[in-house]
């Protein structure tokens, strides 16, 4: 092994660095003069059978190639990693004059959309959302909301019961028992709104469905009068339908609720059965610990079924519930 030797190992690798197109075939070069298998490699590995007074120069000579070869291949990396990166920007540069694509990768479904929408207003008015499971005993479904055992709502067909009867569990038939839930763990003041799925045994027509989503409120705080429940409730219809929509209530009888009224809602020109409100019946605020001498409240529920069908002019109950993605397109991706 002579300095001429080595010395020519370093011109060829230059040569072999420079004369690389593209970094894969710098890959390759680097492997043939620096890898395990190069020259420069091997004598590196030689040097242990090197007669001791020519030890030191060799290696300090293939030391200072293996130097200047690096440095070579550090060069033509940069240059072409440079030149890599210029054809990246011309080949993948993207024309901003184009139209967007116009299909829809997915969505939420309008009933979703509007219970969002609904949650947003409420809690700008300073309410919680509050949730609870779908399968709820009949405690909390019907006995605290202060339904008899004798109410027409508690047959089975009005109820899904759970098998076995003994269990005392139903599928919920409305969101009430959230507000039960939430009277029972928390202190008052209390102000939330309760959105969710329910379940009620009703054939699938134009108008009705076995499983239906509403949306809950209640509010228990000291002074609470009709005039709050009425206050609210034109906020909400103004927020969902329009600056000219109005509600009146017209009395009826919720077990819940005493006074109880049905909520009419005027758009489009004529008045349209919206949902149902109240005074929170005293007997329910004492089953769930609140003192009635103290606190009072009122309670509504609107399907959100419903307030779709009106907002939109939405006739069949079968275009919500089908999940036919030409009706749910309309309402946009609301995501």
């Amino acid at each position: 092994m002579q300095s001429g030797e080595i010395a020519q190992w370093v011109v060829d690798a230059q040569s072999a660095f420079q004369g690389a197109k593209d970094l894969d075939e710098l890959k390759l070069a680097r492997l043939a003069h620096l890898g395990d298998k190069s020259a420069i490699a091997g004598a590196s590995r030689s040097l242990g059978n090197v007669e001791p007074s020519q030890k030191a120069e060799l290696g300090k000579a293939i030391g200072e190639a293996k130097s200047a070869i690096t440095i070579a291949l550090e060069t033509a990396t940069q240059l072409l990693e440079v030149q890599r990166d210029a054809r990246v920007l011309v080949d993948e540069v993207v024309d901003i004059t184009l139209p967007p694509a116009r299909a829809h990768k997915g969505g939420l479904h309008p009933i979703t959309i509007i219970k969002n929408e609904i949650s947003d207003f409420f809690i700008e008015q300073g309410f919680s959302v509050a949730e609870g499971p779908e399968l709820e005993s009949g405690w909390l479904n019907f006995d605290a909301l202060n339904i008899p055992a004798d109410h027409p709502a508690r047959t089975m067909q009005d109820t899904f019961f759970i098998e076995p009867l003994e269990s005392g569990m139903v599928l919920r038939t409305q969101t009430s028992p959230v507000q039960i839930r939430t009277m029972l763990t928390q202190e008052p003041p209390i102000y939330i709104i309760s959105p969710g799925r329910t379940f009620r045994a009703d054939e699938l027509d134009s108008t009705h469905s076995p499983v239906f989503h509403q949306v809950e409120g209640l509010v228990i705080d000291k002074e609470i009068t009709m005039a709050h429940l009425k206050g609210t409730l034109d906020a909400f219809a103004a927020h969902m339908f329009g600056s000219d929509a109005k509600t009146r209530l017209r009395p009826s009888f919720f077990p819940f609720t005493e006074p109880s009224a049905e909520v009419d809602l005027f758009f489009n020109g004529r008045w349209i059965e919206w949902g149902g409100c109240g005074m929170v019946n005293p007997k329910v605020l004492a089953t769930c610990g609140i003192d009635t001498e103290i606190y009072s409240g009122f309670a509504f529920g609107m399907g959100l079924e419903r307030t779709l069908m009106v907002r939109h002019g939405i006739s069949d109950m079968h275009e919500i519930v089908e999940g036919d993605i030409r009706f749910t397109q309309q309402f946009g991706i609301g995501l």
